[in-house]
């Protein structure tokens, strides 16, 4: 028997690797020399980081940055370091999480993603040319201006200065330049998790649809916009990749916009480079079984998210597709039109959400249930 488990974290409970051990525990309860494979997933989103560091055996990063609010927080990347190259891997969230901010002190105006700038900076110093970069979760809508200044890009007021952090800095934006952009830069492609398409500016831009959430009202949704707008066509003067209407263009705050005008980057679906990267298509070729799941299974599980993903590539092969969750919802029968063959939840008595949460019983919980799922297997076997 071969098994191979991919399972996203179970957030607040388990990781995804803790999640997969304890799948691989059930599975050898019934089958004592079974194969399991346990492999690293997550979805671009929180949890990338530790996955697929952690995952593939490379080195978490943890280094003082610049915070959303200007302040010094600690903030942590990942290194894999392939014999091919190194990867960075990081989350914008890391250093410009809207997480990191407390609900009275969100303010668009001033946030800023320069942090994230100076954790690629030190990825680049330690030998980093490839990154894969999560942009979910920003408290920032700065178009990125942050990143690029921690760069060395110059955006520069009438007087020739940087101008402030935050979106606020780009009312004051009059030039940009590369002068003193750090020349390693031009060497590193950076591949881009990002599920949002929106356009930079507009109804359905950075500012409108997500301003709210970071603390903007009406009046500055329109300014932003309004700023974003001035600060794109600037930018195509000078840089021939710039195009405000492309999609994903609008994610964090923007940032996806100075990711494609400014580096070599691609914006691509947080699952599909995840897959692409710890190459599980290799490993479920032979498989008996394919394992998957994460915390709640549900309707959106069937829209792309990561178990989807690995119940995509586990049908090529014409594998059956297990999925294990800390819940399931009424609506998640659709999951088995994609895939997933037979979904399970793990939960085994009526608890709180706290005793449900608690990792020992969750890991618990998973290797229980996995158990008599592969009972069941070998007694049809």
């Amino acid at each position: 028997m071969k098994v191979v488990a991919a399972i996203d974290s179970l957030k607040g409970s388990l990781t995804s690797l803790e999640a997969g051990n304890a799948i691989a525990e059930g599975v050898k309860k019934v089958y004592p020399d079974a194969e399991v494979l346990v492999r690293p997933l997550a979805d671009g989103g929180e949890g990338t980081v530790e996955a697929l560091t952690i995952g593939m055996g490379g080195e978490l990063q943890n280094i003082p940055v610049t915070g959303p609010l200007g302040a010094k927080i600690t903030a942590q990347y990942g290194i894999l370091d392939s014999g091919n190259g190194k990867t960075a891997i990081i989350e914008m969230s890391a250093a410009a999480g809207i997480t990191l901010v407390e609900d009275k002190d969100k303010n668009p105006l001033h946030t800023t993603t320069y942090g994230v700038g100076e954790m690629i900076r030190d990825a680049i110093e330690k030998g980093c040319r490839s990154f894969i970069v999560g942009i979910g979760g920003s408290a920032t809508n700065d178009g990125g201006i942050g990143m690029l200044q921690a760069l060395g890009y110059g955006l520069l007021d009438g007087d020739g200065k940087q101008v402030p952090f935050g979106s606020k800095g780009l009312e004051e934006l009059e030039s940009i330049t590369d002068t003193y952009v750090i020349p390693e830069l031009k060497d590193c492609r950076f591949k881009i998790a990002c599920d949002v398409t929106n356009p930079l500016c507009g109804e359905n831009g950075a500012s409108a649809i997500y301003g709210p959430q970071k603390g903007a009202d009406a009046s500055m949704v329109l300014q932003m916009d309004k700023w974003l707008a001035s600060y794109a066509a600037l930018a195509a003067e000078s840089f021939p990749k710039a195009n405000a209407s492309q999609a994903g263009t609008g994610a964090a705050g923007g940032l996806g916009f100075a990711f494609l005008t400014f580096t070599n980057a691609v914006l691509e679906s947080g699952i599909k480079i995840v897959l692409e990267e710890t190459r599980l298509e290799y490993y479920v070729k032979d498989a008996d079984v394919v394992v998957t799941g994460e915390g709640c299974l549900d309707s959106q599980t069937a829209m792309g998210k990561a178990p989807i993903g690995v119940a995509s590539i586990a049908k090529k092969y014409g594998k059956k597709v297990l999925a294990f969750s800390g819940s399931v919802t009424p609506d998640a029968g659709v999951c088995n039109e994609h895939g997933i063959d037979a979904f399970f939840p793990i939960l085994r008595g009526v608890v709180t959400l706290a005793e449900a949460m608690d990792p020992e019983n969750a890991r618990n919980n998973m290797t229980a249930s996995v158990e008599q799922a592969f009972r069941l297997i070998k007694a049809f076997s």
